[in-house]
Parts: structure tokens; C-alpha cells; sequence
């Protein structure tokens, strides 16, 4: 059955953008347009929440305390604010994520995602597929060219945002975001060195194939 994401925005634009985007890409959406009517449209059918922080009449601190003590789901906060502090406090008020406006809708879904698969229970057999390579998350195993291939949590959780939507290219910042869950705790030394043993280690199990290919100054991607 398809996750419900509840929108509260107050630009109609942004609102029906969001509604879009997230149906094209099989979600199910609520949208309200304030903070009092984001309260009343939630329930137990929501499993995350897309929010604006300018919101009309009460702020968006208040929304996120009540959404939470309502019916607590991931809260994605989404806005044009950039200041560290600012964040911060959101993040002790029950925010799980940040995005700042404009934003790349790529990296939202990604973000999305990762946010409704934090806590859920896996199934033994939830596994992907990318050519000759299969990931399962339910016993933490991966085989390439029909070898089985240990990894590290890292390299696991590499391999596994990569293969999650296998035409997209993982920022750097979303890599730090999902896999670090902090931006400060690693850097591009810390990831080349993670990224260059899983290459390796997928190259030891397929000599003649190449499954990741850099983008420059952007970040990674599955070698189509």
C-alpha cells in the first residue's frame, strides 16, 4: 500500500509541486496550507511530513511539538532559513530532517526514503537488483557475478543508496546526510576512502565490470 505524506505549505505553487512530484513517484499526499489545518489533516495514515516554516498564524516550533505529540511520523522541515542554530533547535523540538528552498527534487525523494525506511521493520527477502549485483537488506548480504562480497556498514549503506535509485546521482551532501546522518562527522577523504574499498571489492568479485563512476564535484553514481 502506498506511504501517505502529509504537505503543509502555504505557497499553493510549492504545494501542488510537492502534490506532483510525489504522486509521480507512487506516494499517496494530504495537503494543507497552514499549520492549524496540517494538524487536523494528520493521522494515522500519515507516514512522513513535508513542512514549511513560514507558516500563517502559528510557528512552525509549535506544529512540529503538536504533530509530534499528535501522531509522532518523520518530520521533513523544508525552507529558505539557513542559519545553523535555527536548525539545531528544530532538530531538539523532533525535526528528523532539514532541506533548505530552492531544493533539488532528486535529493528530496532520497531523502524521503530514507526517512520512511529509518525504524521500519525489513523483511528477510527486501533485496535489490542492479545488473549482476543483488543487496539484501534483510540479512545484510550482497553478491556480484554470483560471489558473495563482505562489506562494511558503510560500504553496505553506500551500495545500498546507490542501488535505491540506480539512475540518480548521490550528492555528496546527501551521502553525508543519509549515511552519517551528520555532515561534520565525515568528509570527501572519509568517503573516497569508503567509495574506493567498495570499487575494489566489487572489482575482486567482476574483474571485467565497473559499477560506480564519479561525477565530478557533484558526487556518485551507478555506471549505467
Amino acid at each position: 500500500m502506498p506511504k501517505t505524506i502529509l504537505i503543509i505549505e502555504d505557497d499553493a505553487g510549492i504545494n501542488d509541486m510537492l502534490r506532483v512530484l510525489l504522486r509521480q513517484n507512487g506516494y499517496r499526499t494530504v495537503s494543507a496550507y497552514s499549520g492549524t489545518e496540517g494538524l487536523l489533516a494528520h493521522s494515522r495514515e500519515v507516514s512522513l511530513i513535508l513542512l514549511d516554516l513560514m507558516l500563517p498564524g502559528r510557528s512552525g516550533e509549535d506544529v512540529i511539538r503538536e504533530l509530534k505529540q499528535k501522531h509522532s511520523v518523520p518530520v521533513i522541515v523544508i525552507s529558505a532559513i539557513h542559519d545553523i542554530s535555527k536548525k539545531v533547535d528544530l532538530f531538539a523540538l523532533g525535526a528528523d530532517d532539514y532541506v533548505t528552498k530552492p531544493f533539488n527534487n532528486e535529493e528530496l525523494l532520497a531523502r524521503i526514503a530514507a526517512r520512511l525506511r529509518t525504524g521500519s521493520e525489513v523483511p528477510a527477502d527486501d533485496a535489490l537488483t542492479y545488473k549482476d549485483i543483488t543487496l539484501n537488506r534483510g540479512d545484510h548480504s550482497v553478491t556480484c557475478n554470483g560471489r558473495e562480497v563482505e562489506l562494511s556498514r558503510y560500504e553496505f549503506a553506500l551500495l545500498e543508496l546507490l542501488m535505491e535509485r540506480p539512475e540518480r546521482t548521490c550528492t555528496k551532501s546527501l551521502i553525508y546526510d543519509t549515511i552519517w546522518n551528520d555532515e561534520n562527522s565525515a568528509d570527501d577523504n572519509t568517503l573516497n576512502v569508503h567509495i574506493s574499498k567498495l570499487r575494489r571489492k566489487l572489482k575482486d568479485a567482476a574483474p571485467d565490470a565497473e559499477y560506480i563512476e564519479t561525477v565530478w564535484g557533484i558526487g556518485y553514481r551507478l555506471k549505467k
